[in-house]
């Protein structure tokens, strides 16, 4: 009976883990992925801390002011964005078409009690900016009796 060698697990060990971690660098490889890409129709922001207020801004470029939903529950900014590609008729028939329903939403929780009241989202060229006046907590919480 020969002894095993508890090397020889670990070196199993690293070699599935390499397997993993290059199965998941080509899962977000866009050659390989082409307009699947997941994460592609993710927002990128900045949130900055500007002493009074907190400014947000993210990129959402090709959407319509009337596409883009700001809503602030619960110390957390939650954004939304939405657009469908529109119908038309052409003579042509299409090689590859990768523009339809395109959707984006980001959760972003707040360092900071701000007040609802004072927020203005703006949307520029792509760019939403979002201003939150920061404020002190409205309560210390609630004591919650332990029976």
């Amino acid at each position: 009976m020969s002894k095993r060698n508890p090397f020889d697990e670990l070196d199993e060990l690293f070699d599935r883990m390499q397997a993993n971690m290059e199965k998941a660098a080509r899962m977000w490889d866009p050659e390989s992925l082409g307009s699947e890409l997941p994460g592609a129709s993710a927002m990128s922001i900045d949130l900055e801390d500007r002493g009074d207020e907190l400014v947000l801004t993210g990129d959402l470029p090709g959407f319509e002011t009337e596409d883009i939903d700001v809503r602030v529950k619960e110390r957390t900014l939650h954004i939304a964005a939405e657009r469908d590609e529109t119908a038309e008729e052409e003579s042509g028939e299409y090689v590859r078409r990768e523009r339809r329903r395109t959707s984006v939403s980001r959760s972003i929780p707040l360092p900071s009690a701000i007040d609802t009241d004072g927020i203005a989202a703006t949307y520029n060229n792509g760019v939403l900016t979002v201003r939150m006046p920061k404020t002190e907590p409205s309560s210390e919480g609630t004591r919650i009796d332990v029976n």
